[in-house]
């Protein structure tokens, strides 16, 4: 399959670009589908760690852009479970 694009793109060099930014987006989205699986909020084992969640520090910061909230000054409102 490889072969076959190369022999393509060297016939049709205009396929170059189209075959970079199409190998290059299947690669961020397969980095960021990583990025997701080894989130915080994500149980692969259940015996292990069924509510990972609550080991959470409350200062964690779990979003990957916070605009108004500083997680440094956050304090915990409840129970430790």
């Amino acid at each position: 399959m490889f072969r076959t694009a190369v022999e393509h793109a060297k016939k049709h060099p205009g396929l170059i670009p189209q075959f970079f930014f199409i190998c290059l987006g299947m690669g961020g989205a397969t980095l960021y589908l990583i990025r997701l699986a080894r989130g915080p909020h994500v149980t692969w084992n259940k015996t292990h760690n069924p509510e990972p969640w609550n080991r959470l520090d409350p200062t964690y910061q779990y979003k990957f852009v916070a605009i108004d909230t500083d997680y440094k000054n956050l304090k915990k409102e409840g129970p430790d479970f």
